[in-house]
């Protein structure tokens, strides 16, 4: 039987467009020792005419056929191409997209980079019309549920070791925003805001922890040393680099974000804690360690697990939770329906509204309930 060929377009072949591409190069040449399915790279959508060059020039060096190039998603979708489209544009430009992906006369299955869109309302607009196509699988990329440490510690708190979740909490310190293409993020006009653009993957984290949706968002941030020396036509970057945020949950539970984004020194640059009636488990990335203890054991009764996950061919810039997240799109377009996303619309939605709720904290100094984010 001739193996089947899954097509994949990208749209957006800026830095995370070319790393799909590393990772569809390993996840093609992984799969097809399967001999039931191929996996090919046809397509490159990008306006930016450098992006597109460093794309085919990507393609060449990981030994792909060089794929057909586009200076608009339109173009790529009426070639007829893809069968899968991998959307990694500007955040802005996700929702015009999206839409014409979706209202596209031929099928495509699509994963999407977060924020799934940078406003609530854009997300829901999204919703709607994806409901109207049942042949169109839509996965978001919230990837940092794949990286092996964070899997282990939501597999520890599901198995019910830890007792009843009551308190989560995220720190995340690294290095500043990165340069993108015209400078498009350092900008909350175009990226949703930093409690969006970047920590929409914490927010979703908690929801998975909690098992629990949010109720009401605190946040307290500024702009203290990034970007703050920077000029753009004539315009200085408004984007946060530090915050705490302190989400509630509608079952008691609290999760709480330590964000900085000029802490270039520190062993770590993800520690998540989640705390329960019963135990504590931590993971540490890029240790790739996870910690567990019961409460009745004390310090002493403390395990450390190394974190490890042999199916992953790629580690890439996330620790190869953007290889798991590939396999996980593959296999949904593979059962052709009959499994639904591993990260749905609504998990993007609710990541991006817990953002929004947090950026608007931040601007009103108070409380912000999902009820004034998400609307009726």
């Amino acid at each position: 039987m001739a193996a089947a060929a899954v097509r994949y377009g990208i749209v957006g072949v800026g830095m995370m467009g070319r790393e799909h591409l590393h990772n569809l190069a390993h996840l093609a040449a992984e799969v097809e020792r399967e001999q039931f399915v191929k996996v090919r790279v046809t397509g490159l959508a990008d306006p930016h005419q450098e992006s597109l060059r460093l794309g085919l020039q990507l393609a060449d060096e990981l030994g792909l056929p060089a794929p057909l190039t586009f200076s608009g998603h339109r173009e790529l979708l009426d070639s007829g191409l893809c069968d899968a489209v991998i959307v990694s544009s500007p955040n802005m430009t996700h929702y015009e997209i999206l839409m014409d992906i979706i209202g596209h006369r031929q099928p495509h299955h699509i994963l999407v980079e977060k924020p799934l869109c940078t406003t609530v309302q854009d997300c829901k607009k999204v919703i709607e019309a994806a409901k109207q196509r049942p042949d169109i699988i839509v996965q978001v990329g919230l990837e940092y549920r794949y990286m092996p440490p964070v899997a282990k510690l939501i597999d520890i708190v599901n198995s019910g070791t830890l007792g009843q979740v009551r308190m989560v909490a995220i720190r995340e310190h690294r290095f500043p925003f990165l340069v993108k293409v015209n400078n498009w993020n350092r900008f909350n006009c175009n990226s949703g805001g930093t409690l969006v653009e970047k920590c929409c993957h914490f927010f979703d984290l908690m929801r998975l922890f909690a098992a629990a949706n949010p109720v009401r968002v605190m946040a307290s941030g500024a702009i203290d040393v990034n970007h703050k020396d920077e000029l753009y036509d004539g315009k200085v970057p408004d984007i946060i680099d530090n915050a705490y945020v302190i989400v509630e949950f509608d079952n008691g539970s609290r999760g709480m974000l330590d964000l900085c984004m000029f802490a270039e020194g520190s062993r770590n640059e993800q520690e998540i804690s989640v705390v329960g009636d019963i135990g504590k488990g931590e993971a540490f990335v890029p240790e790739s360690i996870v910690r567990l203890g019961k409460r009745t054991e004390g310090r002493d009764g403390v395990v450390t697990i190394m974190a490890e996950d042999e199916r992953i061919k790629y580690q890439g810039l996330h620790h190869g939770s953007s290889y798991l997240e590939h396999l996980n799109f593959l296999s949904a377009i593979r059962a052709q329906g009959a499994s639904g996303p591993s990260v749905n619309l609504s998990d993007g939605l609710l990541s991006v509204a817990i953002g929004v709720a947090g950026q608007l904290s931040i601007e009103k100094g108070r409380f912000v309930t999902m009820e004034e984010v998400l609307g009726s």
